[in-house]
């Protein structure tokens, strides 16, 4: 049977958390030959969007065919690529982020039958064909008669751990190449490793109070616990270029606000080595670029980190966290999810809807982190406000001195997260759904 699986996606997250592991599932499970099945993802527009997410999903080699997201309404509204795609009688219509109203639409003009995956809440049961759900709880807010549509898969950011499990270890740069460690041994000598990951985002309205803050703090830990190392996973949707233009005072001027010296990108030319930003004060942060960053991230002993789906990663991944949100400009913060995303990009009255925005999240208690929603609890610190290094900074270096309290973090964490396997198990979702083709 010749059939084509359409992947509906939209942001970053989804297409590095959500589609990676699906299509490797999809390909495993349906088999490599593309003349028999087709993997196609067409994006939908995010306000988190930072462009790439096309580029991004070009690189799974299991995806044969691959839209950008702003070519998107037109295919929704008159079943029109911008290529022309053809379509086979047979298929499947997988949705992994965007309005799930999208596969309902698109499913019913190709002919298709279509594959849900719900979070939190399905909509649109009595239109579409199969939901995998994340939590029972969802499915039991369903009328009886559409509960045989719904099958419990578990968390597809769980899928992090297994990956992790799954990767080969990063290669040492050393003269012995068949050692490995989770650096290069340039920057992190292997005795006494103590790893700290960064993460201050990917769009340029959490990297420009992110970026510097969290070199500060890097700064202030480093004085005190020389043994201390540190890495930043650079987003898949952001070039080394770029994330070293915010540690620039003459680009940014919340370097001199948050008290950081300047860091200079120091781009390594051979092979054995990172490119790393080295700070005035002789701090060299490590620039990690490959994608996803599981396995170095599963080796940090904790990590600071912005709101968003690293913290899903981070949790599904056991890493204890430090969830910092600096509000020195409050209109800075324009990377809100859903509607409020929206209003804080529109043009004119953008910067006084965000500014309300996150006024209104300042004012509210917490869980903003993933893990803390999914406990409905505070797991992992999130810290709110006019933020300064120095108190973050002794917060690390508390945790740091008491390895007890980021085991007690790791094992709720280990305790909360979904089960692995969700992606094998939508994959089978999407074979049955073949099959009844």
């Amino acid at each position: 049977m010749t059939a084509d699986i359409l992947i509906l996606s939209n942001g970053p997250g989804e297409v590095t958390t959500w589609v990676r592991p699906v299509v490797k599932q999809l390909r495993k499970q349906l088999g490599n030959d593309r003349e028999q099945i087709r993997i196609s993802v067409i994006l939908s527009p995010c306000p988190n969007s930072s462009g790439k997410e096309a580029e991004i999903a070009r690189s799974f080699p299991e995806v044969d065919r691959v839209q950008a997201a702003e070519y998107f309404w037109n295919f929704l509204l008159w079943g029109k690529t911008l290529e022309n795609w053809e379509w086979s009688k047979c298929g499947v219509v997988v949705f992994l982020g965007g309005d799930q109203i999208f596969p309902a639409i698109i499913g019913r003009r190709l002919g298709y039958r279509t594959v849900v995956y719900a979070e939190w809440e399905a909509r649109w049961y009595n239109w579409i064909d199969r939901f995998g759900v994340m939590k029972p709880e969802v499915a039991n807010r369903i009328p009886s008669k559409y509960t045989h549509k719904f099958t419990v898969i578990g968390d597809l950011m769980a899928e992090a751990q297994g990956q992790e499990n799954n990767e080969e270890k990063v290669e040492l740069s050393s003269s012995t190449p068949t050692l490995l460690l989770p650096c290069s041994s340039a920057l992190f000598p292997s005795s006494s490793l103590e790893l700290i990951g960064l993460l201050p985002g990917s769009k340029a309205a959490k990297l420009t109070q992110g970026v510097p803050f969290m070199l500060a703090v890097a700064e202030y830990v480093k004085v005190k616990r020389p043994q201390s190392q540190f890495i930043i996973p650079v987003a898949p949707t952001l070039d080394i270029e770029t994330l070293a233009s915010f540690a620039d005072p003459q680009k940014n001027n919340f370097v001199r606000i948050f008290g950081s010296s300047s860091a200079s990108l120091n781009a390594i030319s051979n092979t054995q080595s990172l490119p790393n930003l080295k700070t005035e004060t002789g701090l060299r942060v490590e620039l990690h670029t490959e994608t996803p960053a599981y396995s170095i991230l599963s080796k940090c002993s904790i990590c600071l980190t912005t709101v968003g789906a690293n913290t899903a990663e981070l949790g599904s991944l056991a890493v204890p966290m430090i969830v910092l949100l600096p509000t020195q400009q409050l209109d800075a913060m324009r990377s809100w999810d859903g509607l409020p995303g929206l209003l804080a990009n529109m043009p004119l009255l953008g910067s006084s809807f965000a500014k309300l925005i996150n006024w209104l999240v300042l004012r509210r208690l917490g869980l903003l982190a993933w893990p803390n929603i999914w406990a409905k609890e505070m797991v992992v610190p999130e810290l709110v406000g006019k933020l300064q290094p120095q108190e973050v900074g002794e917060m690390v270096i508390d945790f740091l001195n008491h390895p007890e309290k980021l085991e007690k973090i790791r094992a709720r964490l280990r305790s909360i997260r979904g089960e692995a396997g969700a992606a094998q198990k939508l994959a089978k979702l999407v074979k049955e759904e073949l099959n009844e083709l």
